[in-house]
């Protein structure tokens, strides 16, 4: 018979560094049942017999770790893509693309299925993509390169033929003509990219992660209820529906935080998924004043919903018991997601708010609207906002602005736009530092404790009694770090994006264990 109790002796609480502050842990039937002082008799378990002991000799533990924003299937298929986020220039994206095809043969599941690459970045390049430049160094392969935000795609002619593109004036698919194109580039299948989706859950857990939530482009109903049928068991996951999907979710009357299969709680509904506005690498995130050197017709950017159809789906959604997700990064697409939540009455978040005037930094208070942030792409864009908004970048990532205004906030990663490593998002928006620079903006630097917090799925770091036994194991107390590096703000960056984890427990069973 399986143990069903585990004790975790001599266990420490986020910032309580004296020796005296040791507790014990008990859990107990998936849930948290006791914490005592260390070395107290042991807690009374349910268990049918001791439970394990486990000493952690001082280390610490924390809430286990969520990611409020990924694409899982996406980033289980990037961690084995090229990356191309080095490149410079057209040119040198190409070279990288021709340097893998020289090295020998790329994997592929068909006959013409495309070598695909990500991470390129487009909008500080003198010269813009286009498919003759990858032809002259990959001739007739199929190629599709994706933007590091996900938001536009550059394909060589054979692989705008692959995509179903034909005669396109440059070979870059910018928002609405790349967004319906996006899902034949997952090129594997479904038996595939759900192994590869197990296989990115075991590197998430080894970072100390026990949840996300699940925004990928795809049917979530469908495709989570076949991992759960095949023993999906490494994370909990949220799946959000977009709205292409939506009728079939409301015929089965699911809400929020319902299980989509009976008798198991580990994969549950999510929210409502909409994408308002584009992102600011391809210039399309929504603005009131226009990105700088731009005299084109969507200089202020590009409006993917407008609010009369928005406003709508939103209430409908709503109504049937479902929180929404608004993708909004520009100023403008942010008021007037914002209006929408109002307009309709709607619960739920602002995806990304990367950019907001100090009026809709308290609508987002007043209308209780979580502001979900990946405060890894603030390093990510730190150059291009000076460049594309000059004279804004202080409104750009107002994380301590919002912490002032009692807005509350969610960590994620946008993966793959950013590693699926909420130790990552947790040093950006603790540092507004990475790769040894200078901080940037470090006014809108936020305290480790805050950004712990938004971390942990709204779990107490104190670990309540009777919460979810989903737990992270820490080598180190990031609370101390803080102490520790106090002045050295280059430095904490460095320790808390390294931050070793020893441990993480899903409903009291380890998901990765090195000690």
């Amino acid at each position: 018979m399986p143990v069903t109790a585990l004790l975790l002796a001599n266990a420490r609480l986020a910032g309580r560094a004296d020796t005296a502050g040791l507790v014990d842990v008990l859990l107990d039937d998936g849930r948290v049942a006791a914490v005592v002082p260390a070395g107290s008799p042991a807690p009374a378990s349910t268990a049918r017999r001791a439970p394990e002991r486990v000493d952690l000799d001082g280390r610490t533990v924390v809430p286990g770790l969520w990611d409020a924003h990924v694409h899982l299937t996406q980033w289980a298929l990037v961690r084995r893509r090229l990356d191309v986020s080095a490149a410079t220039s057209p040119a040198h994206a190409a070279a990288l693309v021709r340097a893998r095809l020289d090295s020998g043969p790329v994997p592929r599941t068909a006959v013409g299925q495309p070598l695909v690459g990500y991470g390129f970045r487009w909008a500080t390049w003198s010269e813009e993509p286009t498919a003759a430049i990858l032809d002259e160094q990959v001739g007739d392969v199929p190629v599709v390169l994706l933007s590091g935000d996900l938001h536009s795609a550059w394909a060589s002619t054979a692989g705008l033929r692959f995509l179903g593109i034909d005669d396109h004036p440059t070979g870059l698919l910018r928002e609405e003509e790349w967004m319906p194109a996006s899902p034949r580039i997952v090129t594997v299948s479904d038996e595939v990219a759900d192994e590869l989706a197990v296989e990115a859950a075991q590197a998430a857990a080894a970072r100390g992660v026990v949840g996300v939530v699940d925004f990928e482009v795809a049917d979530n109903l469908a495709a989570w209820r076949r991992r759960l049928a095949r023993g999906w068991d490494g994370l909990r996951v949220r799946a959000g529906v977009w709205e292409q999907y939506l009728d079939a979710t409301l015929a089965e009357g699911l809400r929020d935080g319902d299980p989509l299969a009976p008798g198991q709680d580990l994969v549950t509904q999510g929210p409502l998924k909409v994408i308002s506005d584009g992102s600011l690498n391809t210039r399309t995130a929504y603005c009131f004043d226009a990105y700088a050197g731009t005299q084109q017709d969507e200089a202020h950017g590009i409006l993917n919903v407008d609010t009369g159809h928005l406003v709508p789906l939103m209430r409908r959604a709503h109504e049937a018991g479902l929180r929404c997700a608004i993708h909004a990064i520009g100023d403008r697409a942010n008021a007037l997601a914002l209006d929408a939540f109002e307009a309709s009455g709607a619960r739920g978040s602002v995806e990304h708010a990367q950019l907001l005037r100090p009026d809709d930094v308290a609508r987002f208070a007043a209308l209780g609207v979580t502001a979900s942030v990946q405060p890894e792409h603030a390093m990510d864009d730190r150059d291009l906002t000076e460049q594309l908004w000059p004279g804004r970048s202080g409104r750009a990532f107002p994380l301590a602005e919002l912490r002032a205004a009692g807005v509350r906030m969610t960590f994620g990663s946008d993966a793959p736009v950013a590693p699926l490593d909420p130790w990552v998002a947790i040093a950006s928006g603790v540092t507004r530092s990475r790769d040894g620079r200078e901080p940037w903006h470090p006014e809108h630097r936020l305290d480790v404790r805050t950004a712990l917090e938004a971390s942990v799925d709204g779990r107490s770091l104190g670990l309540d009694v009777g919460a979810p036994a989903d737990l992270a194991v820490l080598d180190a107390d990031p609370l101390a770090l803080a102490d520790e590096r106090a002045g050295d703000v280059v430095g904490l960056s460095a320790r808390l994006r390294e931050l070793p984890v020893a441990g993480t427990l899903l409903a009291g069973r380890w998901t990765h264990r090195a000690l």
